[in-house]
């Protein structure tokens, strides 16, 4: 399969063309479907004719071979196709019944929201999940993590391992960091990314955050049109790697409050209609208390619904396991601070207090009060006593 998928065995590729392409990080017949005919003129310099021919050779090849879908197809054959679509499960019942099972792979799930509402412990939670093995609801795969944000912590990913009892080791092995400094750094890391996923089985990507730093670096409504331009041609480049490698994608996105809106939540996502249209599933978390609210937003079959999930040591879980288990570290918390209160401050107290009051007090009143009235009432009035009392 691997020798299939070299450019030279393409026909009418020869040694010039495929160092050309080569040179400019298309490595395989997949990264030709990837990035398209028109960034293929760009990047190579070669007429946009040429690069249309070379692409639609390695779609026909792709399609023979097995890897992509036929042009023309039935709706029958397309719903078998789709049962058989890959699902990576959230460990939690809640987010489950929202994705109907779990985080689709071909497709492109964004998760948006404020700060400290979970998207990048999903991130993390999810980047743990996808190395269970199929029948725990993974998909036995690795991980390329593009942090943008700086915000990928490899304690996390132990504590999070710990929690569903996996090698802590070899899940942080199966993770692929590639920390972006800049926009156009994070849309090369992506373009390069056919022969990290092939090498190390990837099967999902996650971009934390994929619009922070076009967002940063873009300021002003002069620049808006460039902007959207770059990001459109990154969450594109996005999806058709998730739909080429058969693998998930997952994009978190920041919030910016609208100011004309005057009832309900003014919270609206970072990027406009270019994110919007380009994302098969949209996510809105959001807080409630000590809690997280997950609204599906958008998806072409999932209805629109929320469901309440919690944040602890093993990444996204249930309300119900959250409840559980602050009742039990009460209950450890507790004993830790009985104990020493006993030692420390009850026994001097029996001893100072306690024993004089019952020798000096208790013992004198039995004696001259308790004693004589029994002898007293009953001697008096024994005699009165009959049966016809009772």
């Amino acid at each position: 399969m691997v020798e299939d998928l070299r450019l030279d065995s393409l026909e009418g590729v020869g040694p010039v063309t495929t160092r050309k392409l080569s040179d400019a990080g298309v490595h395989n017949v997949m990264d030709l479907i990837v990035r398209g005919p028109v960034d293929i003129s760009e990047i190579t310099g070669m007429e946009k004719d040429t690069a249309e021919k070379i692409v639609n050779k390695a779609r026909k090849h792709l399609v023979e071979g097995g890897l992509l879908a036929k042009d023309f197809i039935s709706a029958s054959e397309l719903y078998k196709t789709r049962q058989s679509i890959g699902k990576i499960t959230t460990g939690t019942n809640c987010l489950d019944t929202l994705f109907d099972g779990g985080i689709e792979t071909r497709a492109l799930t964004e998760v948006y929201g404020e700060f400290g509402c979970g998207k990048t412990q999903f991130a993390h939670t999810m980047s743990v999940m996808v190395q269970k093995s199929k029948e725990e609801g993974g998909l036995e795969g690795g991980v390329l993590y593009i942090d943008t944000e700086n915000t990928f912590r490899p304690e996390r990913i132990v504590q999070i391992a710990q929690a569903h009892d996996m090698d802590p080791e070899k899940v942080l092995d199966n993770i692929i960091v590639a920390r972006a400094y800049n926009s156009a750094h994070q849309v090369l890391i992506l373009e390069e990314a056919g022969a990290i996923i092939e090498e190390n089985n990837v099967k999902l990507i996650v971009a934390d955050s994929a619009v922070g730093l076009f967002r940063a670096e873009y300021l002003g409504r002069g620049t808006l049109s460039v902007r959207q331009q770059k990001l459109n041609h990154f969450v594109h480049l996005l999806v058709r790697i998730a739909e080429t490698y058969d693998c998930a994608a997952i994009a978190t996105n920041q919030v910016m409050a609208s100011p004309d809106v005057f009832f309900g939540d003014p919270t609206r996502p970072i990027g406009g209609n270019v994110v919007a249209h380009t994302s098969t599933y949209r996510i809105y978390f959001k807080k409630s208390g000590k809690k997280r609210i997950a609204r599906m937003v958008d998806s072409p079959h999932h209805p629109e619904e929320e469901v309440i999930f919690a944040l602890g040591e093993a990444g996204i879980i249930d309300p119900e396991e959250a409840e559980k288990k602050p009742k039990k570290t009460a209950k450890k918390a507790a004993k830790k601070t009985k104990e020493p209160k006993i030692k420390a401050t009850v026994e001097p107290e029996v001893e100072a207090t306690v024993e004089p009051e019952v020798e000096a007090t208790v013992e004198p009143e039995v004696e001259a009060t308790v004693e004589p009235e029994v002898e007293a009432t009953i001697e008096d009035h024994g005699a009165d006593i009959t049966s016809d009392d009772f």
